[in-house]
């Protein structure tokens, strides 16, 4: 072991209090060894970090946009140069690959291009004599302290998900990143000091449910914004607006691809794969559920055998992996148990991933052996009901489901508790069409298998998966961390008309 995360608060590392802090093992899912350890925050560290945050907003709430915009878009700067770093932290905390590690970056940097125009986001309304000598204008001011909660799964992304528009808007953060791969978030922390971001503004706390408690009752937390499982997303939800805090809280996912006789087959099988055992389906966006219309069920699934069998899966840092470990051995030991449940239940296991062979080396000749590994795995013919299809498995397990028609897979959507993402694979662009249009998700991809909107649009979706009025980043974002005031003006001029007792009315 020879890593040591503790908390970044008011512009520097800060070590737990006590002589025996708690503190969690930090591992290398390719190996399954144990790399270091990071600090869990109890609620004295959380408070610190909270306090910093209040303190410096008093003066980064009144710094300039212009002033703000300059930090915003040395940060970027610095990010870009240093992505590669970065990636390199995420393949060792996370597993995934490194190209995947890539991909999650350039996505978090949209976010943070999209922040750097603030000027223009921030631009409120007016209207020139609304009434006889009066002007009326709207104008957004920055909450306060604002907590992000963020999953392991994009220890990158989903933080910048937030942070730019939340900094940008004038408003100071606390982090309280994954305790499975927290590296990243106090990398970034580093980065901001160097753009010249204020001490306090940036703060990253690390733990357990002890902080997440006190992050959500802490009474100088003005907003939560968190991303992970619904039954958690739930718990945020109704603990944090029960403390009076504005939540948005993004949680879990069964994302339905819906392929059509017509549609290009070899393009949707691509797809599902990618889709579905990109980042070893650790992704809310991964496509989990295949739904084929016959008759083109049969073609597609041995289209779909041969690419998996065909994928490469090893460490992160192996330039030639293109599928990578699971996060832990527990969450690893979690996901295989669906292939026994899957079979038990009634589904055909087409291809067993416990079987696929697994690189035996790391870029450095060493075994790989006892890493968290389970290869991609197929399942058809699951109907709903079973645990393969009901449950979120977050792991590289795609279930086909086979239905007759168009109008019964959309109903099989739609009757789904989640409504996160979904996706319909056709060359018909009235069926996709009619499709955007009577689907119950909040994201849809027509012939793109992971619809995450640009960063000028929203992230989020429906039913059990969003708690809260406002999606993630986009304009969305601009609205969530800042409130608004409508101002009514009148300057007097030497021939006002006196005292009215009346109550006022335009004219």
């Amino acid at each position: 072991m020879s890593k040591h995360i503790t908390h970044w608060i008011g512009g520097e590392p800060v070590a737990t209090a006590g002589a025996a802090p708690r503190r969690g093992d930090l591992f290398d899912p390719a190996t399954g060894q144990v790399t270091g350890q990071v600090d869990f925050a109890g609620i004295a560290e959380v408070d610190q970090a909270v306090a910093a945050a209040a303190s410096a907003f008093a003066d980064w709430r009144t710094a300039s946009i212009a002033k703000r915009t300059t930090v915003l878009f040395a940060f970027r700067e610095l990010l870009n140069a240093r992505r590669d770093e970065l990636a390199r932290i995420i393949v060792s905390e996370h597993g995934k690959v490194h190209s995947d590690a890539l991909g999650e970056i350039a996505r978090g940097l949209e976010v943070v291009e999209y922040a750097c125009g603030i000027p223009q986001l921030l631009k409120g309304g007016f209207t020139e004599q609304a009434s006889t000598g009066i002007d009326v204008y709207s104008i957004r001011q920055p909450l306060g302290p604002v907590a992000i909660i963020s999953p392991f799964n994009f220890p990158a992304m989903v933080p910048m998900w937030f942070f730019p528009l939340a900094i940008a808007a004038g408003n100071t953060v606390v982090v309280k990143p994954s305790e499975k791969d927290p590296s990243a978030a106090n990398f970034l922390a580093e980065l901001w000091k160097e753009a010249g971001l204020p001490d306090g503004v940036f703060n990253v706390v690390h733990g357990d449910k002890v902080a997440v408690d006190r992050l959500l009752e802490h009474p100088d937390i003005k907003s939560v914004s968190f991303v992970g499982s619904t039954p958690i997303a739930r718990y945020v939800y109704e603990t944090g607006t029960r403390y009076g805090k504005r939540v948005q809280a993004l949680g879990g996912a069964k994302n339905h691809m819906l392929v059509l006789p017509d549609a290009d087959l070899d393009l949707a099988a691509d797809a599902a794969v990618n889709a579905g055992f990109g980042a070893a389906g650790e992704r809310c966006m991964a496509v989990s559920v295949l739904v084929a219309v016959d008759p083109v069920g049969d073609e597609l699934v041995d289209k779909i055998k041969q690419r998996m069998a065909r994928l490469r899966v090893g460490p992160g840092c192996n330039g030639d992996s293109e599928m990578g470990p699971l996060v832990t051995g527990v969450h690893r030991d979690k996901v295989t148990s669906y292939v026994e449940s899957g079979l038990a239940d009634g589904a055909e296991l087409t291809v067993d991933g416990r079987k696929h062979p697994i690189t035996a080396e790391d870029e450095n000749g060493a075994p790989t052996a006892d890493g968290f590994w389970l290869g991609p795995t197929l399942f058809d013919r699951v109907q709903p009901g079973m645990s393969v299809y009901n449950d979120e498995i977050f792991g590289p397990i795609l279930s086909v489901v086979r239905v007759s028609s168009y109008e019964e897979g959309v109903a099989l959507i739609n009757a789904n508790p989640y409504g996160n993402g979904t996706a319909i694979f056709t060359n018909d662009g009235g069926a996709a069409r009619r499709f955007q249009y009577e689907v119950e998700v909040g994201m849809v991809g027509i012939n793109v298998p992971i619809p995450v909107p640009v960063a000028y649009y929203s992230f989020g979706g429906w039913k059990a998966s969003l708690f809260g009025d406002t999606h993630a980043y986009g304009a969305d974002g601009v609205q969530f961390f800042t409130r608004g005031k409508a101002v009514t003006q009148r300057w007097l001029d030497p021939s006002h008309g006196g005292i009215n007792l009346g109550f006022p009315t335009n004219s």
